[in-house]
């Protein structure tokens, strides 16, 4: 039997961090500006990434070594060296971003046990932040080769949005193994042929030197291409493109490709009962949603603002899960109000939501492709006869902005002074004013209608809620909202 002391042992060393009398480092930070203390064997038997680096420094005259890493924090440093120490990181009321620069600096120095704890934590509580900074998540983990579970938690979300990358306009910037990693999965939705055309413009791309027109290129511009697509090209699934296809795309840059597979390609294309030598690729899975069994009456869909899809983020949202729901859903989005059904006057809202709690609004904004919304799980009330209409307070309200056409991701914004979530105006402000999220969500229209004056509002001028969910600003119109009552299901 062992018996273990690790919490007097953690709280001994962090008192030798703390200790100013015995140090023989000097960590620079912050561009020289601010430096900590450490004691170099610490240092060295904790991470091997400062063996190294000491053992390259030179001790001045006091026998104190210097490490110089200007681009650091002090803040970001002094955590590091708190779990050097003490094999404590404390992570309460820590902005995401901070913890997500964190695991790339603790990657940097080595600390495996530190960064794949953060890489989990970051998957399974911070799952809408990573979803919200897609595009810096995805080429800044695919530089580096120790976060496997984060490549593989943005890859699932790439394979079914593939448009998230591809039609990005940093595009070709994509590290060769984030752009291999897309081209090994069976199940990235893409037809084949769009695969090709943007695996030759990525290639294109990396050489600056190639000729515009193909037409001019050489024999040496194509061996250079080749080269450059040497990872890419095997995960190509030529033999499941049409005659045309192959015709249009890939011989026009048959030179890149080895003879053999040229010529198996040519005859798969006239005689595909015929075996050939190169390796044939299964066909990419398309996912296919199950049709319901038909009936007499066609099912009238459930929104016709919002898709299934939707439905399931908002849920994820609201249960604060970080693991995206299926379609099938925890929660029954019941139909209160439709706006092309009952009627777009704000006090059709207050007559209508009136006691209903945990509902949902959501709006189409007119002339975009925005939905906008929010999530109340007070009940509405529309009694309030005082001269001032009664804010409510809650922890659980949010508001948000869902991907659609254009607009490639969705934006969250959870309350951030709860005693101004949610306003139930007074019965005076009613024909004007309907859902009302603190000021950073506001369907209201003065002609009595939303859909007739620029009147509706997001992110106005008090910053009750988390950030915007419009990257366009000024009042706007809707073309229609809903109102649903989300109810759990047995």
């Amino acid at each position: 039997m062992s018996l273990k002391f690790f919490e007097k042992l953690s709280q001994n060393f962090i008192e030798l961090l703390n200790d100013k009398d015995d140090y023989n480092v000097i960590i620079e930070v912050e561009n020289k500006e601010k430096s900590l203390t450490a004691h170099s064997n610490v240092l060295k038997y904790r991470s091997s990434y400062f063996r190294r680096e000491l053992e390259n420094i030179q001790p001045n005259e006091k026998n104190v070594k210097i490490v110089t890493k200007p681009n650091l924090s002090v803040k970001i440093f002094d955590v590091i060296l708190q779990y050097i120490y003490g094999g404590i990181v404390n992570l309460e009321n820590t902005e995401t971003r901070f913890i997500y620069d964190l695991m790339l600096i603790t990657d940097e120095f080595e600390l495996e046990e530190l960064t794949s704890r953060l890489e989990i934590f970051l998957i399974e509580t911070k799952g809408s932040w990573l979803r919200t900074h897609f595009s810096l998540i995805y080429h800044s983990i695919f530089s580096r080769n120790n976060f496997k579970k984060l490549e593989n938690f943005c890859n699932d979300i790439v394979v079914k949005y593939p448009n998230l990358i591809f039609d990005s306009d940093d595009f070709t910037s994509l590290e060769e193994s984030a752009l291999v990693s897309l081209l090994e999965r069976d199940d990235l939705q893409m037809e084949e042929v769009k695969i090709w055309d943007y695996v030759i413009k990525w290639g294109i791309a990396q050489t600056s030197t190639l000729p515009t027109n193909l037409d001019e290129w050489t024999k040496e511009n194509f061996l250079t291409l080749k080269t450059t697509l040497q990872q890419c090209l095997p995960h190509i699934r030529y033999f499941q493109l049409s005659n045309i296809e192959i015709y249009d795309k890939i011989k026009p840059y048959k030179k890149i490709l080895d003879k053999q597979l040229w010529e198996d390609i040519n005859q798969h294309s006239f005689a595909p009962d015929r075996s050939v030598k190169s390796i044939i690729l299964p066909a990419r899975s398309v996912l296919v949603t199950e049709l319901p069994p038909r009936t007499n009456e066609p099912k009238e869909s459930f929104s016709s603002i919002i898709s299934e899809d939707h439905a399931a983020e908002i849920s994820n949202w609201i249960d604060r899960k970080t693991t995206t729901h299926s379609t099938n859903t925890p929660y029954k989005f019941e139909m209160i109000l439709r706006g092309t059904k009952d009627g777009s006057a704000p006090q059709t809202f207050w007559n209508i939501c009136h006691g209903h709690a945990h509902t949902v609004v959501v709006a189409k904004v007119k002339g975009t492709d925005e939905i906008l919304g929010g999530y109340n799980p007070l009940a509405w009330d529309n009694t309030y006869n005082d001269y001032y209409s009664k804010w409510m307070e809650t922890n659980d309200s949010f508001i948000f902005s869902l991907k659609n056409g254009n607009i490639k991701n969705s934006i969250l914004s959870r309350v951030k002074d709860p005693e101004r979530a949610i306003l139930n105006v007074n019965k005076n402000y009613q024909k004007e004013c309907s859902s009302y999220f603190g000021f950073g969500f506001c369907l209201r229209g003065t002609k009595s209608n939303f859909n007739l004056d620029n009147d509706c509002f997001s992110n106005l001028y008090a910053n009750f809620y988390e950030k915007p969910i419009r990257t366009l600003s000024g009042c706007f119109s809707i073309d229609n909202y809903e109102v649903f009552k989300v109810v759990r299901k047995a």
